[in-house]
């Protein structure tokens, strides 16, 4: 299983990584000064996150229907770990609209593979 899905475990590792460090190991990387740009970050994490993983299940899911169900799993990761920034990290906080800019980022990932999976075939 491991084998099967190491590049999703990977990018799911160093979002946790990511996610869980203290705020300010990033106080000196200069980043473009816009309000709540961390959403745009969630979205494209959580857009790879996704992408990754259909691409790794692209030949096993067969239906829309089952594509979405599997969007639930990185969706629940996602809610876990704001849950987990509230409670067990000092610099960290948790966030309804990261997680909603989580959920976006799937979202968009399986409509965009909705979309381009036709014209691979």
């Amino acid at each position: 299983m491991i084998k099967k899905n190491k590049f999703s475990i990977l990018v799911a590792l160093i979002i946790m990584y990511l996610s869980m460090t203290s705020s300010h190991t990033f106080d000196n990387v200069p980043l473009i000064n816009i309000p709540n740009f961390d959403k745009v970050v969630h979205f494209g994490m959580y857009f790879g996150l996704m992408s990754v993983i259909i691409l790794e299940y692209r030949k096993t899911i067969k239906s829309i229907g089952n594509l979405f169900l599997t969007g639930l799993i990185p969706l629940f990761y996602g809610i876990l770990i704001e849950i987990m920034q509230s409670t067990l990290t000092v610099t960290r906080t948790g966030s309804f609209y990261d997680a909603l800019a989580d959920g976006a980022g799937i979202l968009v990932s399986i409509l965009l593979w909705i979309w381009i999976k036709p014209l691979i075939k």
